[in-house]
C-alpha cells in the first residue's frame, strides 16, 4: 500500500482529512487493512462503546437494537473509525492478532495469535466492520466481524487467562478512572463519585474507600434507586445520594447535609450525562479538586461555572491513561470478589 505521507508512528499518514491533524483529530481516516511496517493488525471480536456515546447512539435510535447497530456501521463507513460525531468519544477494542509490521516484529511483546484489548480510544484506531453479530444494549459493547490497525504508539494490554474476555473488555475501558483515583484520593479525604452506581463509577467508589480509609468517607451519587440500592449492598460507599446531578442546587444541598456543610474534598465524575458540571463545582469544597472522567464534560461550563460561582478548585481532565491503569484495574478483580462477581453479573 502507497501513503502519500510517510509511515508515521502516530499514524498521520492515515489522516484522509482534514490534512496536518493527528487520527484522533480526523474526521475521516484510512481504513485500508493493509498494514505498512510500523502496523498491527488485528481481527476484532468486540467493540466497547464509550458509556456517553453508547448512551447518545441508543436515544437517537430510541432504543431499537437494529436502528443502533445502523448508526454503529454507519459512523465507522463515513468516518474509517467508531468517532461519535455528537459526543466525539470512541471506546476501545478486543481481537486476536493477525500480522505485525515488520519493522515491529520481534521488537514489541507481541506474537501473531495474541489476544489484545486496545487502550487507545476507537476515535483514533482504523476499523472496519464486516458484520455486527450482535447488540449488547446494556453492557455498551458491540460483538462484530471485523479487522482494526494498532499504530506503533498504541497502547494495548494482553488479555489475562484468568479474567472473561468481556469482563476485561468492560474494566479495561475505564482502566484510567480508578488508577486516577488511587493518585488523588487521600487519607481521611471526603469524597464524592457522581455516577457512582454505573461501571466507571463502581471502581472509584472501591479505589476511593481504600485510599480514603476508616477516617474518610465516600459518597455515591446516581438518580436511579437500582443503582444507590447497589451502592449499600455492596457497603463502599458511606452515604449514597438518589440525586440527580443535573440539578447543581439539588446536589449541593444533598451533599452538604451528609458532610455537614464541609462538602467534598475531591469530587470523581463519571456520568454518561451532560451537564452535571455545576453539580459537581457546588459538591467541592473551596480549593478541593474535581476529576471529570466523563466524556459528556464540557470545559466551557466547567470553567465558567466554577468563575461564575467564585470556586477556587483545581480541576482534572480525565485522561484514560495513566502508568499502569490496565495492571491495576485487573488487580481489583482479583482483589475483590465482590467486585469480580458483580462485574461478572453485568458484564458476562
Amino acid at each position: 500500500m502507497t501513503f502519500t505521507t510517510p509511515s508515521s508512528p502516530y499514524g498521520i499518514h492515515r489522516v484522509i482529512e482534514p490534512q496536518g491533524v493527528l487520527p484522533q483529530g480526523a474526521w475521516k481516516i484510512d481504513n485500508t487493512m493493509e498494514i505498512t511496517d510500523n502496523e498491527i493488525l488485528i481481527d476484532v471480536s468486540a467493540l466497547n462503546i464509550d458509556a456517553a456515546s453508547f448512551t447518545q447512539i441508543k436515544q437517537e435510535a430510541n432504543g431499537d437494537e437494529a436502528k443502533v447497530a445502523e448508526i454503529v456501521k454507519g459512523i465507522v463507513e463515513k468516518r474509517g473509525k467508531h468517532h461519535n460525531p455528537v459526543t466525539g468519544s470512541g471506546g476501545m477494542l478486543i481481537g486476536t492478532i493477525l500480522e505485525i509490521g515488520s519493522s515491529l516484529a520481534g521488537k514489541i511483546d507481541l506474537k501473531v495469535g495474541d489476544k489484545i484489548a486496545t487502550l487507545v480510544s476507537l476515535s483514533l484506531t482504523p476499523l472496519r466492520i464486516d458484520e455486527i453479530v450482535k447488540i449488547h444494549m446494556q453492557k455498551d459493547q458491540v460483538d462484530i466481524k471485523g479487522k482494526a490497525i494498532l499504530f506503533e504508539t498504541g497502547l494495548y494490554a494482553k488479555l489475562p487467562d484468568d479474567i472473561d474476555e468481556k469482563m476485561a473488555l468492560a474494566i479495561l475501558d475505564v482502566a484510567g478512572a480508578p488508577a486516577q483515583t488511587a493518585r488523588l484520593v487521600k487519607e481521611g479525604d471526603t469524597v464524592v463519585v457522581i455516577g457512582g452506581g454505573g461501571k466507571s463509577g463502581t471502581l472509584c467508589v472501591y479505589e476511593a474507600k481504600k485510599r480514603a480509609g476508616k477516617n474518610g468517607c465516600v459518597i455515591g451519587v446516581s438518580p436511579f434507586e437500582k443503582d444507590c440500592k447497589r451502592m449499600q449492598e455492596l457497603g463502599w460507599a458511606d452515604h449514597t445520594l438518589q440525586v440527580d446531578a443535573t440539578n447543581a442546587l439539588a446536589l449541593m444541598e444533598a451533599v452538604a447535609k451528609v458532610t455537614n456543610g464541609a462538602m467534598a474534598d475531591l469530587v470523581i465524575n463519571c456520568v454518561n450525562i451532560q451537564n452535571t458540571e455545576m453539580g459537581s463545582i457546588l459538591s467541592t469544597k473551596q480549593h478541593g479538586k474535581i476529576y471529570f472522567f466523563s466524556m459528556a464534560t464540557s470545559f466551557t461550563a466547567a470553567a465558567l461555572g466554577a468563575e461564575g460561582v467564585g470556586k477556587d478548585v483545581e480541576m482534572i481532565v480525565g485522561n484514560g491513561y495513566a502508568t499502569g491503569h490496565a495492571e491495576h484495574s485487573l488487580a481489583l478483580l482479583r482483589e475483590s470478589e465482590k467486585l469480580r462477581q458483580l462485574f461478572t453479573e453485568l458484564y458476562v
